[in-house]
């Protein structure tokens, strides 16, 4: 099971917010690119950023950092936050992103989504970011209206294979991770998914191993790696 330290940027920052709330905002670092290099330094496989200024905007902001955070490290990243078009796609993966992820447009705009898997194949994910089981759209602002399972079943369809799950709720919380939640998600969909939000204790990693068999492939950690809550080489023993 994949281990990804979180990397939200706003302003050009390395922050978190609280429940996706933008006035809920703890900047840890104006140097990105460090932050990055440490979390790969302590044994990360893999990073997820997201621009959150991006995600905000409908387009992507915060290019010059992504590619500091591309120079400083070896390992593959993620990026996600205002995806809405296959330029958006071209210019990420040409920079050397590894993966891109879709947000809001996997509700508003279906065939951009076929599209995309069809043309990039394993390169796309699905960020589908959810609230009491909705879909929530435009940096968490609005709801999408749709079932976060039906969703990801959709956009399985579609031939993506792999969609991040966020829990909205949880998310920044440290109260726990929701395994059931998202090995549902997982086993209706017939999707792989990486759970993402709440995640405060190596007991959740422990319960997320334990439904690998579900589907859940992976586990994006923020506050908690930044707040010292996790060690991240301790994490990784368990995923492992």
């Amino acid at each position: 099971m994949l281990i990804l330290p979180a990397m939200d940027i706003l302003g050009g920052k390395c922050v978190r917010l609280t429940q996706g709330d933008f006035k809920k905002e703890y900047m840890y670092s104006s140097y990105p690119e460090e932050t990055a290099l440490e979390w790969q330094d302590a044994g990360a496989k893999f990073l997820h950023v997201v621009d959150l200024d991006g995600a905000k905007e409908g387009s992507p902001t915060n290019i010059f950092t992504i590619k500091s955070i591309l120079d400083a490290v070896t390992i593959p990243i993620e990026v996600g936050g205002g995806i809405r078009n296959m330029n958006d796609i071209d210019n990420l993966l040409d920079l050397g992103v590894n993966r891109v992820i879709i947000g809001s447009a996997a509700v508003e705009n279906p065939e951009f989504v076929r599209e995309a898997a069809k043309n990039f194949g394993d390169s796309i994910v699905i960020g589908i970011d959810s609230r009491d089981g909705i879909v929530a759209v435009h940096g968490w602002n609005d709801s999408g209206e749709m079932k976060a399972d039906e969703l990801a079943a959709r956009v399985g369809d579609y031939g993506v294979s792999t969609v991040i799950c966020t829990d909205i709720s949880r998310d920044g919380m440290l109260n726990g991770i929701n395994p059931e939640y998202i090995a549902g998600i997982a086993e209706k969909s017939g999707v792989s998914v990486i759970a993402s939000g709440g995640v405060h204790s190596l007991d959740d990693i422990r319960e997320l191993k334990s439904h690998e068999d579900k589907g859940i492939v992976g586990v994006v950690i923020g506050k908690a790696l930044y707040e010292g809550v996790i060690d991240l080489s301790e994490a990784l023993k368990i995923s492992d």
